[in-house]
């Protein structure tokens, strides 16, 4: 029998993530639980883990509903599902307002709310930090995919449109990823997230000055 809130997380999370897309999929949450810990051990404050850890695995299972527009926002929905399923475990009523208010509030989107605690922006910050990097490439191409299916239409091109002979494309382009990792980073709320954002974005330039090269047109600025 797990013997941590966390533990017992991971465990009611799993039936969530069955329908998951690959970009906000159990692996996804077991990256961002390790980044937020990372991250924890490398902050001064002190760090409720069993909270962090439990939002961690919890944030994104409320993802599959949203896309099939059964649910509006899916961290609101998560944290209503997450309290009921913890308060079941005997898990204790701070923990579970705490564990609430890092879900609701790990979304970029304007309607969340700002992270107020310790745990809540280590668990932003971790969830933003999945989208830049190698791992980070990748996931948000995956997002351009999800979207255009959802959508049923074509939502980018991941291209450079400059490249084209012909009238170039309305649809947003490589640059698109570059601008939404650059986005994720201004967002960062701690100091040793922003210290591994800047990481990765080294080596996002790097691919993207790659990736010009390979198409055969200059530097993306």
């Amino acid at each position: 029998m797990p013997s941590t809130v966390g533990d017992r997380a991971r465990e009611l999370s799993l039936q969530y993530y069955e329908d998951a897309l690959p970009a906000h999929d159990i692996f996804h949450a077991k990256r961002v639980r390790d980044v937020a810990v990372r991250l924890a051990e490398r902050h001064p404050d002190r760090v409720d883990r069993d909270v962090l850890v439990a939002a961690a695995w919890l944030h994104d299972i409320g993802r599959p509903l949203e896309r099939i527009d059964e649910v509006d926002e899916h961290g609101d929905w998560a944290a209503t599902e997450a309290t009921a399923l913890l308060g079941d475990e005997g898990v204790s009523d701070g923990q579970l307002t705490a564990i609430e208010h890092c879900l609701r509030a790990h979304s970029l989107r304007v309607s969340s709310p700002d992270p107020e605690t310790i745990e809540a922006k280590l668990l932003f910050d971790a969830d933003k930090l999945d989208a830049v990097g190698a791992v980070g490439i990748v996931r948000l191409a995956c997002i351009v995919g999800e979207r255009s299916g959802r959508s049923g239409t074509q939502y980018a091109v991941i291209d450079d449109t400059a490249t084209l002979d012909t009238e170039s494309s309305e649809l947003p382009d490589i640059g698109l990823v570059r601008e939404w990792a650059r986005e994720r980073l201004d967002a960062l709320y701690t100091e040793p997230g922003r210290h591994l954002g800047e990481s990765r974005w080294e080596f996002l330039q790097q691919f993207f000055a790659r990736f010009s090269r390979e198409i055969g047109t200059s530097e993306i600025p």
